[in-house]
């Protein structure tokens, strides 16, 4: 869909407060006196009226070289646009810049300025993705197809609406993002144990990046919902397939025709029916019950401490949950994220439907230090109590991802079991994704599981891309059991 879209501007209020001083100013004057405010600036809207004119008419003798033409083309190619949409979009907006500013030959700095209006939001693949170009990329690839026949070899910087330059003008190549200075982070770790990166400082490692969104199976909570309208769970809705009939509670909305006469008919000769009409009282009627799907809350309670800090792990589960929150973001649903390490428990993420402030709060999140599982957990617990004043139909679904150790706080594994029996005591459906590594493995996030009510899958017999058929699976074993 963004494809049948033209061209984009980022508009933003200014953050120099001159600017937002002279903001002010003008809009009270303009309040005080709409026309004398009009007739201050009347001149300079003239000006601006009639080089409007003047490039309409300039317009058809415009030169679109095959230079130019070449540019287009290997930039919409390098940023791997779909389709042939962007290419004409930027030509036809790089003819008419150049007739903006009184020439007859599109330029560089045309085709540049064309590919930052037609191009970021092309760019976006999925709603993690924030519309944006790689200006040096840019400035490279129309130095590199700058051909013989393009007017702009060696251009006036002062010319065009932004005097760029062409491509490349400040004459040297841009410093490669990666290289052998570190990693896809920034940070230059040591390697440790298994070849995993090991943390500096004081036991914290930087931020890894999330492995790439996938699609996600369909996740559903047990049972059947009266939430708000979503794409998700079963659930009884207002609108949706016709399941059955009942007795209106309060005022009747949707009438089940026949279930309504169904009740009626046979109290028609007691009734004293004596014509071809149909006798029919207030207890007959029938409310129709449908079934549609609603959205639901799904809460990740990740463990970030030192524990789980392979960076391969953490980046296969920061995947599965910007995937599952991509489907959220499809299917109308919530999505918190909590997280704990150190001395605590953060919530990195209130239930929310804003998939670009989910992505942004996992890529930042960092790993390292203790494991307090107990506060984890507990701050989860609030989450949801909060949530069901606030949303008290949206049902939630905890996915604990974690190797179950319990390291901080005092008495850390019977203080986390107790507060596991806490979701256990509410029926709140869970799963526990199991990260323990290494030859000797403990089995405690079986146990944690099993104090929660959920079920444990092991991190080595789960890949990335099927975390979200994990929690379907377990859903349906719940359903099973109920």
């Amino acid at each position: 869909m963004l494809d049948r879209f033209g061209l984009t501007v980022e508009v933003a209020a200014s953050r120099e407060p001159e600017q937002r001083v002279e903001v002010v100013r003008r809009r009270l004057a303009y309040d005080a006196d709409p026309d004398g405010f009009a007739a201050r600036w009347a001149d300079e809207e003239a000006d601006v009226r009639a080089r409007i004119v003047a490039a309409r008419e300039l317009l058809p003798s415009v030169r679109l070289g095959d230079g130019a033409l070449r540019q287009i083309a290997a930039t919409c190619a390098a940023f791997e646009v779909d389709g042939m949409r962007a290419d004409i979009v930027m030509a036809r907006t790089a003819t008419a810049l150049a007739a903006w500013a009184g020439r007859t030959d599109v330029l560089a700095e045309d085709v540049r300025q064309a590919a930052l209006l037609a191009l970021p939001h092309r760019r976006r693949r999925n709603p993690f993705d924030a519309p944006g170009l790689d200006e040096d990329k840019l400035d490279e690839t129309l130095e590199e197809f700058s051909g013989d026949d393009d007017p702009d070899q060696d251009p006036d910087p002062d010319q065009g609406p932004d005097g760029p330059g062409g491509g490349g003008g400040d004459g040297g190549q841009p410093e490669p993002e990666d290289g052998p200075r570190g990693d896809d982070t920034g940070a230059t770790p040591e390697a440790g144990e298994n070849g995993q990166p090991q943390p500096s400082g004081a036991g914290e490692q930087s931020a890894v990046r999330a492995a790439e969104p996938f699609r996600t199976k369909v996740l559903s909570v047990p049972g059947i919902g009266e939430g708000a309208a979503g794409r998700r769970s079963r659930a009884r809705t207002e609108h949706g397939r016709t399941t059955g009939a009942r007795r209106p509670r309060g005022a009747l909305t949707k009438l089940h025709l026949a279930a309504t006469v169904q009740a009626a008919a046979p109290h028609q000769r007691a009734r004293g029916r004596s014509g071809p009409g149909l006798v029919v009282r207030r207890d007959d009627l029938r409310q129709a019950t449908r079934e549609g799907r609603e959205g639901n809350l799904v809460l990740f309670v990740v463990d970030a401490s030192g524990s789980m800090a392979a960076r391969q792990r953490m980046s296969a589960v920061k995947g599965a949950v910007l995937s599952l929150l991509l489907d959220a973001y499809q299917r109308r649903d919530k999505v918190g994220l909590v997280t704990f390490r150190g001395s605590g428990a953060d919530v990195a993420l209130p239930p929310t439907s804003s998939v670009d402030a989910a992505a942004t709060r996992l890529e930042s999140l960092p790993t390292g230090g203790r494991t307090p599982l107990a506060a984890g957990l507990l701050r989860a617990h609030d989450v949801l109590r909060v949530e069901r004043l606030r949303d008290p139909a949206r049902r939630p679904l905890v996915v604990l991802v974690t190797d179950g150790r319990a390291t901080g706080g005092p008495e850390p594994v019977a203080l986390a079991g107790r507060a596991a029996r806490l979701f256990a005591a509410e029926g709140v459906a869970s799963v526990v994704v199991d990260c323990e590594a290494g030859p000797v493995r403990l089995g405690l996030a079986g146990q944690l599981a099993g104090e929660l009510g959920g079920t444990a899958v092991t991190l080595d017999e789960l890949r990335a891309d099927s975390i979200a058929g994990l929690v379907r699976d377990v859903q349906g074993t719940s359903r099973r059991a109920a």
